[in-house]
Order: C-alpha cells, then sequence, then structure tokens
C-alpha cells in the first residue's frame, strides 16, 4: 500500500514513483531517517529495474552489503557500467566492518553521478529505530541532491520516547517532552518538518517529502491521517503513507 495525502485524503497511489512525484530523468534521491531506509531503496531501485531504467544505489555513511551480483565493493567505473548492463542496478561502496558498505572515494562517486542516472543514496543511520534525530555531522546530504526522503515508522506512536527513539535526550528537547512520555502524533508531525529533526541539512533547491512507514492495519493508518492533518495545519505537506510491504527494515 502507498498513499499520499492529498487535499484532505489518503489516496492510493499506483508506485512509489508515482507517489513520491519524483519525474526528472536522473534524480539524486537522499533517503535519512529511522529505520526502514535499505527496504525503501530496495523497492525504488526494482521500480527502476522494472521499468528498464539502470539505478545507482550507494551511501553517504553505511549501510549493509548483500551477497548480490549486482554490489561493486571497489571503485571501478567499468565494472560499474557492467553490472548496470547485467543486472539493471548497481550497488556500490568500499568494505566496513560489520559486513558493511561505506562511502565511495569522491572521485569515483562524482563519476558516478554524471552517468546520467537515478541514484539512491542511503544518508543515515537510525539503529533501526522507528524516530531519529540527527547528531550534528547527520545527515550526509549530498550537495547534488535533488530530493530527500525522510521516514519516520507509526509504530512510535504511542510508545515511551526513550524506546523508540535514536538520540532520545535531543528529541525531548525538540518536543518538549520527557524521555518516559508516550509519543503522540502531533510529536511525529513536529518533528519531521523541524530543522533540526527531518528537515536538518535540507537545502532549498531539494525537493522535501515525510514518508511514514508500517502503516500496516485501519488503526495505524488513522494515526498516519491525523499527523497528515497536523502537518498541514502547521503550514507543511508532502507526505506519503507506506505499509510493511513496502518498507520495514
Amino acid at each position: 500500500m502507498v498513499k499520499n495525502y492529498e487535499e484532505g485524503l489518503l489516496t492510493e497511489q499506483d508506485s512509489l514513483s508515482e507517489a513520491l512525484h519524483i519525474n526528472s530523468k536522473n534524480p539524486v534521491i537522499s533517503v535519512t531517517g529511522a529505520g526502514g531506509k535499505t527496504t525503501l531503496i530496495k523497492a525504488m531501485a526494482e521500480e527502476y529495474r522494472k521499468r528498464k531504467i539502470p539505478v545507482i544505489v550507494t551511501t553517504s555513511t553505511h549501510m549493509l552489503a548483500e551477497d548480490r551480483p549486482w554490489f561493486l565493493t571497489e571503485p571501478s567505473e567499468e565494472k560499474a557500467v557492467q553490472i548496470l548492463k547485467a543486472e539493471g542496478m548497481v550497488w556500490a561502496g568500499l568494505p566496513a566492518e560489520h559486513g558493511k558498505i561505506k562511502t565511495l572515494p569522491e572521485k569515483f562517486l562524482d563519476r558516478l553521478l554524471t552517468l546520467g542516472y537515478p541514484v539512491l543514496i542511503e544518508a543515515d543511520g537510525a539503529k533501526r529505530l522507528p524516530m531519529k534525530v540527527p547528531a550534528d555531522h547527520e545527515p550526509v546530504i549530498l550537495p547534488e541532491t535533488t530530493h530527500v526522503l525522510c521516514l519516520y515508522g507509526l509504530d512510535a506512536v504511542g510508545r515511551p520516547l526513550s524506546e523508540v527513539c535514536f538520540r532520545t535526550g535531543t528529541a525531548a528537547e525538540i518536543l518538549d517532552m520527557k524521555i518516559t512520555d508516550p509519543v503522540k502524533e502531533r510529536d511525529l508531525a513536529k518533528l519531521a518538518f523541524d530543522s533540526r529533526g527531518g528537515r536538518k541539512g535540507v537545502l532549498p533547491y531539494m525537493e522535501y517529502r515525510v514518508i511514514l512507514n508500517k502503516a500496516d492495519n485501519t488503526k495505524r493508518e488513522q494515526t498516519a491521517y491525523r499527523i497528515c492533518r497536523l502537518a498541514e495545519a502547521q503550514g507543511h505537506t508532502g507526505i506519503t503513507v507506506l505499509a510493511r510491504g513496502n518498507s520495514n527494515q
């Protein structure tokens, strides 16, 4: 399930690409926020591949590596192009600890960005928690970024902030609450559009969209709807709602 909040309603969308309004031929999309980023990137990459559009996936921080033919762990443009032709996508990064890959050398990354294909970048970490407040050095959003997608998990609502948020203390300061207080819908609506929260590092020329993840049942979808209404009342738009099948990591 993929829905957008538009004109007071949650409206079903045919695809992630349609929902996210990413119409440019070679966007550079940075994915930030809470847990679910890798799974969302996988879903977007598969959409591009099904449409016969080669897509590049990388990270400006760290992401898990997989034993898949489209993973590239050396800065070789020749191999990147070969993998793109054979697999329809390439996931590129240098080897890192704990089975992860890390950001590419700047010159090689620049070369990939000039190939003219869509680029998906995991630009943040969250310990798989449904809420996140970035540290001073986060997120790592490249200046070439055209779109920023920031994730929040709807399963955070109703649970103590200390259980569901990465960097709880900073979040409590922003939201003026105790870390033992339960997270309310208004808290997600505020944090998602705060310059110290979801919008941190987003420059004026970048399109910004909030992704409310794990709308797995009617109750959570209703929660998502109320968050959208609260954000709209604050003058904010651009929210997409996903069920777990679209993004759950």
